[in-house]
């Protein structure tokens, strides 16, 4: 069997440095806001260039935290991705806020800049984009669409740490970037963790205050925070992960390189590979008309697959009152769409297996 994701194999080559750094956590006696915390952030905001950082729970808070700070009026409209995962658009609802899907490109599947400008109304506060899969969105004409309109930019780059767009890394374009680094993502930690960056100072400065009860003068409040800090255990596990993340990527690529030259399967939609060395691969996900029978037959064959995603946000019940809207390749996408496996320790072998089975696919 050729697991989708293993989490062991994935984390077995640092654990003696992750048991090393964990152990100091415990010793240390200080487990919340401490030098741990500190260092992560400086060393992750230098990663991606983006001058400041600031580690908060998990990815979903990430994003909420970013919204609230720019503190839009209820009723505000969000442009949002109508293909992405759900936590993408939970926080703009959490907040009173209005999201108003956007499709995609029906090459890369992530938002198309040429489809936003239709959507933007005299409500329209901000563009969430959504790296998904590990590919940076079409940054330049986007933030070129928010000048003009002055409208606020926000990443949702959970799948993409490391991800570049014409040589700048995600993390440093937007006026605010969400990275995740819940366990299965490219930088993983051992739990729920996330983390906020942005180039601007007084923004990072309002967001360190939102994320421990609006406070950093202990019992002092400036603001209506809520509780949302990245602990000092994970942020020593991301500190032993980091310095791999770029050659962990590198496998990723070249993984991703041999299925885009390999697979020959007529009728199947590979991702494309016009910018291979500046996505970083967190999920290869290819399109087939006859998905459920391309699943089946690769788990006959020992090949464990994904489907991200199965349900397009617009027609989950948490968004009934959105079920009527037409978004049509969005579903056609979601209605095709598997992940292959794809993680830095996959073997040659396994790759050449995944290759053959999916080449012999109805042969």
């Amino acid at each position: 069997m050729i697991p989708f994701l293993d989490l062991n194999q994935i984390n077995e080559p640092h654990l003696p440095a992750i048991e090393e750094a964990t152990l100091r956590v415990l010793r240390s006696g200080w487990y919340i806001l401490g030098n741990e915390l500190k260092a992560f952030e400086k060393s992750f905001a230098d990663y991606c260039e983006a001058g400041y950082c600031v580690g908060v729970a998990n990815g979903l808070d990430a994003i909420t935290l970013i919204l609230k700070a720019f503190d839009f009026p209820a009723g505000s409209e969000i442009i949002v991705p109508a293909n992405t995962y759900i936590a993408s658009v939970l926080p703009v609802s959490a907040l009173n806020l209005v999201p108003v899907f956007v499709e995609p490109d029906p090459v890369t599947m992530l938002i198309d800049p040429l489809k936003i400008e239709e959507k933007i109304s005299p409500l329209t506060r901000a563009i969430i984009t959504t790296d998904l899969y590990g590919r940076c969105c079409e940054m330049d004409t986007i933030m070129q669409i928010a000048q003009r309109h002055q409208l606020k930019v926000v990443t949702d780059a959970a799948q993409a740490h490391g991800a570049l767009f014409q040589g700048k890394k995600t993390g440093g374009i937007a006026d605010a970037t969400a990275f995740s680094f819940y366990p299965t993502k490219n930088l993983g930690a051992f739990g729920d963790a996330g983390a906020v960056t942005t180039l601007d100072k007084s923004l990072a400065e309002k967001i360190a205050y939102l994320r421990n009860y609006g406070s950093q003068e202990r019992y002092k409040n400036d603001y209506q925070g809520v509780n949302s800090r990245l602990d000092e255990m994970q942020a020593a596990i991301l500190s032993v992960k980091l310095p791999f993340l770029d050659e962990e990527n590198k496998r990723r690529k070249e993984i991703a390189a041999r299925y885009l030259n390999e697979i020959k399967l007529p009728d199947l939609i590979l991702p494309p590979g016009d910018r291979i060395n500046e996505d970083v691969w967190h999920l290869f996900v290819v399109r087939h008309n006859r998905r459920q029978d391309l699943v089946k037959y690769l788990e006959n064959k020992g090949i464990q697959t994904n489907i991200h995603y199965p349900l397009p946000i617009h027609k989950q019940q948490a968004y009934a009152h959105l079920n009527d809207e037409q978004l049509p390749l969005t579903e056609k996408i979601h209605r095709e769409v598997i992940s292959l496996p794809l993680h830095p320790r996959l073997t040659d072998d396994e790759i050449s297996y995944v290759i053959q089975s999916v080449n012999q696919f109805d042969s």
